[in-house]
C-alpha cells in the first residue's frame, strides 16, 4: 500500500494482517479487543475469523494451521485471562519452532500498571517463550509492529511472537501505510553457511556405517527433496525424530524408522553402532539420545542447524554446521559418492526383524478380546493409505501413532514434541483442516487429553470443519499408568478415569458419532469414518493396560531398550 489513508488502529491491524497473507485467524473476543472485533465485522469477505471455545484452543489451532501449511498461524485474545490462556500454546510453539503471531488486547495505556480490571503483564510473562514480543500503546506503531512480528516469526528458526495492543491504540486514528519488514539490525535469520561442506562429504564417503538423523528443521527449510537426494546419492540410511516424521516417505527404501524413547529398534541400535551421524535440523533431545554419556560411542557427529545455540548444546559435535538445512544438503551433494553398504543395511534389517519378533502388538492384533491401540493405528494406516494428515495428542496415543502410521507426503504428522501438551490434538487438528481443507485430517486422541479441550467440538460444529476424530479410550492416563506399572510397582495413583459417553457428547454437537468395543467392528468403523463427508467422531474402547514398546527408560542408554513387560 503506497498511499496513506486515515483509519482506526483496528483497521490498520486488520489490513496489516491481510497484507502479510493472513487468510484465517483463531480467536476469542473480550473487553479489550471489542474495537478490533467491531472492525473485523466489515472484513469477513477478506479474512476468516474462527471463534474457538477457549483461548488455548485458538493457540493450538493456529499451531496446527502453521504446521500443516508452512504459513504463519494467527490467534487473538483479550487481556488478562484471555492472554494468559494463550501461554501454553505459545510455549508449545516456541519449543517446536512453530511460526505464530499472537495478538492480545490490553487495557488503555493511561491505566497501565494500575491493576485495572483484566490487566496482566503479558509482555513479562511471555518473554521467555517468544522469539519477540512488543506492547503497542499508540495506533502509529501497529503497522510496523505487525511487519516485524511476521518477519521474525517466519524467518530463521521459526517461532511465536506476541503483540500486546492497548485499547486506545485500537480506536485512535492513524495515517496508514504498510511496508513489509525485510531485515532488522543485529538479527541474521539465515546465516551464510559456516562450516566445511567438503569436510562433511569426505567423512561420508569414508564412513562404513553412516546414519542421517532428520529433524523438523528439514521440513521447516523445505529441504525434504534435498534430504532424499543426498541420502540416495550417498546410499545413506535415514531415521527421523518425532518432529521429523514425514520428512521422508515411510516407503522409501533408505528410511529405517523413528528415533528415540519409543522409536524403532533399528535406528536406535544403528545410532549406537554408527561411525558417523549426520544430524540435520534436530536438537539431540534427551528423548532421542537417552543417556548422553553412552550415546553414539563410536560415531563422529556432524550437526547442521540454523540456530547456533543448538550446536554443541546437548552433545559433543565434531563438525558443527551453522546453516539452513536446504543450503547445507545441497552443498553436501557436491563430490558425494555412492558407497555400497550392504552390511550396514543388513544390520538395519536384522534389527527391524528383531523388533517384529519381540515387540508385543507389532502385528496389530487384538488381545483377549480387546482392541489394542497398536491394532487401531495399523488398521487406520491401511485405510488411509499414507495420505492423511495425522494430528495427535500426547501420551500413548501419540507414540503408537508415531510408530505405526504411514506417510507419503511431508507435513503429515503434527504433534506436540518439546512441551508434550495434553489437549493439543483436537484444536491443532481443527486448525490443520482449516489450513489444508483438501486433505484428510485425523485427530488421534486419548481419553485424558481429549477431555482437556473437547469443548472445541463446538468450534468444529459451528464452522463445519471436516476433521475426523478418533479417541482411543482405555479409561486411564495411559502413559503415566505405564510408568507406574514399570517403575512404581503398579501403584496406579490417580490415573484411572471414569469417563462420560463421548459419542453422546459428540452427537450433541451434531457430529456423527460411533463407539466400538469389538475387534471385528474396527475396520468397518474406520472406513465409515474415512468416507464421511464432514466431521466424524469414533471412540474405540481399547485394552486398558496396553503398553508402548520398545521403551528406553529415562536416563538409560539406547542399548537398554525394553521390548515388553517381562
Amino acid at each position: 500500500m503506497a498511499n496513506k489513508i486515515k483509519i482506526s488502529g483496528s483497521d490498520a491491524l486488520i489490513l496489516s494482517l491481510i497484507a502479510e497473507g493472513t487468510d484465517v485467524m483463531f480467536g476469542y473476543p473480550g473487553g479489550q479487543v471489542i474495537p478490533l472485533y467491531d472492525r473485523l465485522y466489515d472484513y469477513k469477505d477478506r479474512i476468516r475469523h474462527i471463534l474457538t471455545r477457549h483461548e488455548q484452543g485458538a493457540a493450538h489451532a493456529a499451531q496446527g494451521y502453521a504446521r500443516a501449511t508452512g504459513k504463519v498461524g494467527v490467534c487473538v485474545s483479550t487481556s488478562g485471562p484471555g492472554a494468559t490462556n494463550l501461554l501454553t500454546g505459545i510455549a508449545d510453539a516456541m519449543l517446536d519452532s512453530t511460526p505464530m503471531v499472537c495478538i492480545t488486547g490490553q487495557v488503555p495505556s493511561a491505566i497501565l500498571g494500575t491493576d485495572a480490571f483484566q490487566e496482566a503483564d503479558i509482555i513479562s510473562m511471555s518473554m521467555p517463550i517468544t522469539k519477540w514480543n512488543y506492547q503497542v500503546t499508540t495506533a502509529s506503531e501497529i503497522a510496523s509492529a505487525v511487519a516485524k512480528a511476521f518477519y521474525i516469526a517466519r524467518s530463521g528458526r521459526p517461532g511465536p511472537v506476541l503483540i500486546d495492543i492497548t485499547k486506545n491504540a485500537q480506536v485512535e486514528e492513524v495515517d496508514f501505510t504498510y511496508r513489509p519488514c525485510t531485515g532488522l539490525r543485529s538479527y541474521n535469520p539465515k546465516p551464510k553457511m559456516n562450516g566445511s561442506a567438503a569436510e562433511v562429504v569426505e567423512l561420508v564417503n569414508a564412513a562404513k556405517r553412516p546414519l542421517i538423523l532428520a529433524g523438523q528443521g528439514v521440513k521447516l527449510a523445505g529441504a525434504e527433496k534435498a534430504l532424499v537426494e543426498f541420502a540416495e546419492i550417498g546410499n545413506i540410511p535415514v531415521a527421523t525424530t518425532l518432529m521429523g516424521i514425514s520428512a521422508i516417505p515411510n516407503s522409501h527404501p533408505l528410511f529405517v524408522g523413528n528415533l528415540g524413547m519409543h522409536g524403532n529398534v533399528a535406528p536406535n541400535e544403528m545410532s549406537q553402532a554408527a561411525d558417523l551421524l549426520i544430524a540435520i535440523g534436530m536438537r539431540f533431545s534427551d528423548r532421542v539420545t537417552g543417556a548422553i554419556n553412552a550415546y553414539a560411542p563410536n560415531a563422529k557427529i556432524v550437526h547442521v542447524d540454523i540456530d547456533p545455540a543448538e550446536l554443541g548444546k546437548n552433545l559433543r559435535c565434531d563438525v558443527p554446521i551453522h546453516a539452513d538445512a536446504l543450503e547445507a544438503l545441497e552443498a553436501f551433494k557436491i563430490g558425494l559418492k555412492h558407497v555400497d553398504r550392504d552390511e550396514w543395511f543388513a544390520f538395519a534389517k536384522e534389527k527391524a526383524e528383531e523388533e517384529k519378533h519381540n515387540v508385543k502388538g507389532f502385528c496389530g492384533e487384538a488381545c483377549n478380546g480387546f482392541i489394542t491401540m497398536s491394532q487401531v493405528i495399523q488398521k487406520l494406516a491401511e485405510v488411509e493409505e499414507g495420505d492423511a494428515v495425522i494430528v495427535t495428542d500426547v501420551g500413548q496415543n501419540q507414540m503408537f501413532s508415531a510408530r505405526y502410521s504411514k506417510f507419503n507426503a511431508t507435513r503429515s504428522f503434527i504433534t506436540s514434541g518439546g512441551l508434550g501438551t495434553m489437549g493439543f490434538g483436537l484444536p491443532a487438528a481443527m486448525g490443520a483442516k482449516v489450513g489444508v481443507p483438501q486433505r484428510e485430517v485425523v485427530a488421534i486422541l486419548g481419553d485424558g487429553g481429549f477431555q482437556m479441550t473437547m469443548q472445541e467440538l463446538g468450534t468444529i460444529m459451528q464452522n463445519k470443519i471436516g476433521v475426523k476424530i478418533l479417541v482411543l479410550n482405555n479409561s486411564y492416563l495411559g502413559m503415566v499408568r505405564q510408568w507406574q506399572e514399570l517403575f512404581f510397582n503398579s501403584r496406579y495413583s490417580f490415573t484411572e478415569l471414569e469417563n462420560p459417553d463421548f459419542a453422546k457428547i459428540a452427537s450433541a454437537y451434531d457430529i456423527p458419532a460411533k463407539r466400538i468395543i469389538k475387534p471385528e467392528e474396527l475396520e468397518g468403523a474406520l472406513r465409515e469414518m474415512k468416507e464421511a463427508k464432514g466431521s466424524y467422531f469414533l471412540e474405540v474402547a481399547v485394552l486398558p493396560q496396553e503398553n508402548v514398546f520398545p521403551m528406553i527408560p529415562a536416563g538409560a542408554s539406547l542399548s537398554n531398550m525394553l521390548m515388553s513387560n517381562d
